[in-house]
């Protein structure tokens, strides 16, 4: 396919999807947004990556929807693919399924959100523009199902820097879906004091975003208590 010239303003989105209707329907709802740039579309991971492979930076995807069930090479497999080739490159992973361990291996391997394809395009954008920003993307009905599966496993991690009370709070409703904003009002603090507080927690978890460090949280005990 002919690969298209991204707007400098806006957020380049691929799309990875083997699924002709849904990938339309998620193409069209991306169109009609000035903010978003529809830089490809493919059904198979093997193809998307010959293409990032002639793409300078300019139409190098900001973020990479990626559906985990695909024929060839899967989405999960693929990600650390995308990783190497492209680590500024946000993923979210899209797929039918609930269960833990795809979800856990998907943000272990480096996605930064996770949604089910019962989500609503309105979802899909909200979660475009979060990762972006570095916010939450996990699927509520997913978070809760991970978050209740984990409460009773044991710690298979440590971590060297201590969460301030604040910080364990702020994580803690990062873990149940909230955006910066919401744990701004639900705390009454300020987004930028937020902010903050999850930076220190990304610092100190020595991870790249909030999936990540909700994963970790719960692998290391640091939720045990919940």
């Amino acid at each position: 396919m002919n690969i298209p010239t991204a707007r400098s303003h806006a957020i380049r989105v691929m799309i990875i999807e083997d699924h002709p209707d849904y990938r339309e329907v998620v193409e069209i709802a991306l169109e009609r947004e000035d903010d978003f740039e529809l830089i490809g579309t493919y059904g198979a991971v093997e193809v998307a990556l010959r293409s990032l492979q002639n793409r300078d930076d300019r139409n190098m995807p900001d973020v990479i929807l990626l559906d985990l069930n695909l024929p060839g090479i899967s989405g999960l497999e693929a990600i650390p693919s995308f990783e190497k080739q492209y680590p500024n490159a946000k993923i979210i992973a899209l797929t039918q399924s609930e269960q833990e361990a795809d979800v856990i291996r998907a943000i272990s391997l480096g996605a930064s959100g996770y949604l089910v394809k019962s989500a609503t395009v309105s979802d899909i954008k909200t979660a475009i523009r979060g990762v972006v920003k570095g916010e939450a993307t996990l699927d509520s009905r997913v978070a809760k199902y991970v978050l209740g599966a984990l409460r009773g496993s044991q710690a298979l991690e440590t971590i060297d820097g201590h969460l301030t009370p604040r910080e364990l709070e702020v994580l803690e409703l990062l873990a149940d879906g909230l955006t910066k904003k919401e744990i701004a009002r639900t705390l009454r603090l300020s987004t930028s004091t937020v902010s903050t507080h999850v930076v220190h927690v990304f610092e100190k978890l020595k991870v790249p975003n909030a999936p990540a460090a909700i994963a970790k949280a719960f692998r290391s005990g640091l939720f045990r208590a919940r």
